[in-house]
């Protein structure tokens, strides 16, 4: 078999594109080939098809970011991973990597074996999303956009932060409940985050010690994180939603020395006013194969299988679009609505008809 099913953009600002003739791609040395089960939706996935800002150049091009399925082809120097490994791993916009495909190709070294414990829906949650947080809070080597603090397996990471709180914006989105996660295993004295308050006892089983209704105008937001912080000061800031008066009294929370980390592109228009050399600003990117993150991608996947197994890392809770591939695009327009909360959507390729 060399071809098969997959949702596709043609060409630069054209729509997705069911194709049954998709070829399946080939494992290099150092890759393998997954059978996909689950496929996780993102926000990257709709702006593709609406042109990806000049980003992305290779088209016709399977969209997908996230994925889990079993390994069905190990490249030839691949030594830790075999064919039927149930594994997650992240999908990328270049050939090959989307996962909006029946077989998808991933570098072996950032493919992690999924615990017993864990379904291939919530598996499929994870990569992008923590990729998110711990690459742009984490990462130390030359050239990385990250915050720079220290991870939590390294002398201190669990240690130094304990007189300091975290704020999370956006506590109950799928990246957001990553950040928490990430704060929580660096001991913050506090880890603070908004959230719609239906998700609160959720997010404090991932480490919150306090949720703020987002609904809350933004100056009443900041007086709440300031009263809770109880002085102490604020030295990391993640904002997983990037709105414009949020993220500008979120930034005047950061105590001089912290970092704020926000997934918003266009974050210099909002804030270019306000920025200083000792609070800098980190514009999130989702992946470990960045310049100056990949040490920091080996590391998190060597120890990512454990974690899942023992509950150190809760991956996002999941729903399921029916439909496989044909309901992508009605799920990622409800992403581009704001209509999902709390969840991370989750399609099966084998329902697709």
């Amino acid at each position: 078999m060399s071809t098969q099913r997959a949702l596709v953009v043609p060409a630069e600002g054209q729509p997705f594109k069911f194709v049954s003739d998709w070829p399946i791609p080939k494992p290099g040395p150092k890759d393998v080939l997954v059978k996909l089960v689950s496929i996780a939706l993102n926000p990257a996935d709709w702006r593709l098809e609406l042109g990806g800002s000049g980003i992305f150049k290779d088209y016709p091009i399977a969209g997908g970011l996230d994925g889990s399925g079993a390994i069905e082809e190990v490249g030839s120097e691949v030594t830790h991973l075999a064919k039927g490994d149930k594994v997650l791993f992240e999908g990328w916009f270049v050939p090959g990597r989307g996962t909006f495909q029946e077989y998808a190709l991933s570098p072996a070294a950032y493919v992690a074996k999924i615990p017993d414990n864990i379904s291939f829906d919530r598996a499929a949650t994870v990569p992008m999303c923590l990729a998110t947080v711990f690459s742009s809070t984490w990462a130390h080597e030359d050239g990385a956009r990250s915050a720079r603090l220290t991870p939590p397996w390294e002398e201190g990471g669990k240690t130094k932060y304990a007189g300091d709180v975290a704020f999370i914006v956006g506590g109950s989105s799928s990246v957001g409940q990553y950040a928490i996660q990430g704060a929580r295993l660096q001991g913050y004295a506090a880890i603070i985050a908004t959230s719609s308050l239906k998700h609160q006892e959720f997010l404090k089983s991932l480490g919150a010690t306090h949720i703020i209704d987002r609904n809350l105008p933004p100056g009443e937001i900041q007086a709440q994180v300031r009263t809770f912080a109880a002085g102490k000061p604020i030295t990391y800031v993640y904002d997983a939603i990037g709105e414009r008066d949020g993220q500008r009294l979120s930034y005047e929370l950061l105590a001089d020395g912290g970092a704020f980390v926000t997934v918003q592109p266009f974050f210099h228009e909002y804030l270019e006013d306000l920025v200083t050399e000792s609070k800098p600003v980190i514009r999130a990117l989702g992946s470990f194969e960045l310049p100056g993150h990949g040490k920091l991608g080996l590391e998190v996947y060597s120890r990512l299988s454990e974690w899942l197994a023992t509950g150190v890392i809760v991956p996002n809770r999941a729903e399921v679009v029916p439909g496989g591939f044909a309901g992508i695009p009605g799920g990622l327009e409800r992403l581009r609505k704001g209509e999902v909360s709390g969840v991370k959507l989750v399609v099966h390729a084998a329902e697709t008809p």
